[in-house]
């Protein structure tokens, strides 16, 4: 257990980015049900996460993060859980048979509500309120009304946090991940993509392997895990009350567990030192993230990686580089370099999504996919050059069809964004983008492990 720490000794550090709530009373109610409420995940199998992280910083798995900019009340249903699912287990499948490792298939699902902004307020027509923060703290509605932070909304989100859950276990377990459903996880609107056409050529291969294990005897039942699948949820930290509310201690070993997800992050506006955010993370026994940008020096890393992992647990520590495609393969080997030298065992992930966004001469935001997937190649370039694992990758997609990214082989032009731009927030990869990915990675991951069988023989 962290060294005088407690769920709410965050409080006595410097918070940024926490919404200023109206009513004092109203915010400690809503805090005081949340913390009756039975958990939404348990110890174990955050331990479990842990485990599997460190085979990733060993460079014996690959992590694979995924899902909404930004989760909403107005879209939560059924379809659109089980389409990011199964576009997950798509990419999933493609990296597994064509790296042959292990996938780490970690959601931005169940609890991706708050976000952080650039500035408390927002000015439309000569009418200043207060910025959107995300479905669990207000509306996104530009009204007075709408804009007031309502800690009702954390009601609200846990509910529909344990709905998504429910249903992630279910799919998960239940069936839906069988490796003979490999052909139906594939989206209708997805048939004009080439890649979908190769996506269908490794599930005949799949096929083929699963017909001859069949043959020996080796069955969904008879190993369980050709049925079922590890799927855990994550989101960022950044409503600490929200975090405290679910906050519990663990009846086996006695440490300290956010229960509202399996894996959290911090964000590069909350990781300074001193951060109220950085407090509340260093207590908590689930795996955890930092997102490391620009403005982020290696000594200050290396004293944050001291605070938040003291014992250097592998597994507990990843490091989510987010750069922008053009500045990457200058900024990031010093990080890697003193992260190296000082001996931390962190896996390294790399979120193309959030230094490339760009405006569209429409006035969309957008994050162009050549973008992306350069700041990915650049991440590869980086580890291989550095001799490390690039260990993940750290997008935000959804299983829709939307028009937010353009590019892609189903090419979405800027004059095509207004078509099916859905998001609360920022642009997301769509269906075909993010399998389109898969396979792009699938080759990077191919050449690093050929480059690894290289130096070790």
């Amino acid at each position: 257990m962290a060294a005088n720490w407690a769920p709410d000794s965050w409080t006595t550090h410097e918070a940024r980015q926490l919404p200023l709530y109206p009513d004092a009373n109203a915010l400690d109610a809503a805090t005081a049900q949340l913390a009756t409420f039975p958990p939404l995940v348990f110890a174990g199998e955050a331990r479990n996460l842990t485990a599997s992280l460190a085979d990733v910083a060993a460079g014996k798995a690959f992590l694979l993060q995924g899902g909404d900019c930004a989760e909403s009340f107005a879209e939560h249903s059924a379809n659109n859980i089980r389409d990011t699912f199964r576009v997950i287990l798509q990419m999933a499948v493609v990296l597994t048979f064509a790296s042959k490792l292990p996938v780490v298939k970690l959601g931005r699902m169940a609890g991706q509500f708050a976000k952080p902004r650039s500035a408390n307020t927002e000015t439309i027509g000569g009418v200043e309120l207060p910025s959107y923060r995300g479905d669990n703290v207000n509306d996104i509605a530009f009204t007075p009304e709408s804009r007031m932070p309502d800690p009702q909304r954390m009601i609200r989100a846990y509910s529909q946090s344990a709905a998504t859950l429910n249903l992630l276990r279910a799919f998960a377990q239940g069936g839906y991940a069988n490796l003979h459903q490999v052909h139906r996880w594939t989206h209708d609107f997805m048939g004009r993509s080439p890649w979908s056409k190769k996506y269908a050529e490794t599930a005949d291969r799949i096929g083929e392997a699963l017909e001859f294990m069949a043959a020996c005897g080796i069955d969904p039942e008879t190993v369980p895990q050709l049925a079922q699948t590890n799927f855990y949820t994550s989101h960022e930290a950044l409503l600490l009350q929200y975090e405290q509310a679910l906050t519990r201690q663990d009846s086996l070993t006695g440490d300290w567990y956010d229960t509202s997800a399996h894996f959290l992050w911090i964000g590069d506006r909350t990781r300074f030192e001193g951060s109220s955010h950085v407090e509340y993370l260093r207590g908590i026994g689930n795996p955890i993230g930092i997102k490391c940008g620009p403005s982020l020096e290696p000594d200050a890393l290396l004293r944050m990686l001291d605070t938040l992992n003291p014992g250097r647990i592998p597994g507990r520590m990843t490091l989510i580089t987010r750069y922008g495609y053009d500045t990457i393969e200058a900024a990031l080997p010093r990080l890697v370099r003193a992260v190296t030298r000082a001996g931390h065992p962190v896996v390294w992930s790399c979120d193309p999504m959030h230094g490339n966004v760009v405006k569209a001469a429409n006035g969309y935001k957008t994050r162009p996919f050549e973008r992306i997937l350069a700041e990915v190649r650049g991440f590869f370039a980086v580890h291989r050059a550095e001799g490390t694992h690039a260990g993940g990758i750290h997008i935000e997609m959804t299983g829709q069809n939307v028009t937010e990214c353009t590019g892609g082989a189903v090419d979405v032009t800027e004059q095509s964004l207004a078509d099916r731009y859905h998001t609360h927030c920022d642009p997301r990869l769509n269906a075909s983008q993010s399998l389109e990915m898969a396979f792009l990675l699938a080759e990077m991951l191919n050449a690093e492990m050929a480059e690894r069988k290289k130096v070790a023989a």
